[in-house]
């Protein structure tokens, strides 16, 4: 009878799984799909596309999202942290507000990398869960002066929808807590894509 129900059971999460719909479903993954994508790219038109959203940055209480995993013996002697890299996986929300509705994560490494200023080299994908680009990523590579009102950081690429992306992230701190370090952040992005 064991070995019924685990069939059975094996059986019902198969199909559960491969009737689940898959992340932009349009959008063909394989190696064949991507080079007959490409090979259209010639006939395609850039689109642009500007995006609004708050990254919840939370480096405190049980459950972080941002955690420190490696420093320099010099890091905690340094006014700047440098040395200091964290790994992150922040929530991006439609709001600033903590129960704002979720469309993906902040996902990657940020590293302090200034002796003489608070400046980070930011390396992260922004990966949509939610809405019209759900399955779709943007990677942002670049130094976030995080003292300055305005930090303006290059998108490097992107996948599903956004293949090929290249544009601008502009963030602004929307909050900081002296006491915890949390934040959240505020993110203008434009992308130029086909």
């Amino acid at each position: 009878m064991g070995k019924l129900n685990l069939i059975l059971l094996l059986c019902s999460i198969a199909i559960t799984i491969f009737s689940i719909p898959f992340a932009h479903a349009n959008i063909s993954q394989g190696p064949k799909a991507i080079e007959q994508w490409f090979e259209k790219l010639s006939h395609a038109k850039p689109k642009i596309t500007k995006l609004h959203f708050y990254f919840h940055d939370i480096v405190s209480g049980k459950n972080p999202t941002a955690i420190p995993i490696a420093q320099a013996n010099s890091t905690s002697h340094s006014p700047t942290s440098f040395g200091l890299l964290a790994v992150l996986d922040d929530r991006l929300t439609i709001g600033p507000e903590i129960n704002s509705t979720t469309i993906g994560r902040a996902q990657g490494i940020v590293g302090a990398a200034s002796i003489d200023e608070f400046s980070l080299l930011m390396s992260l994908n922004f990966v949509f869960t939610n809405g019209k680009y759900n399955g779709s990523t943007l990677s942002l590579l670049g130094r976030n002066t995080v003292l300055n009102e305005y930090r303006e950081m290059p998108i490097v690429g992107g996948s599903g929808v956004f293949r090929l992306a290249r544009g601008v992230a502009t963030a602004k701190t929307y909050f900081l807590s002296n006491s915890s370090g949390d934040a959240i952040v505020e993110y203008n992005v434009v992308v130029l894509h086909y």
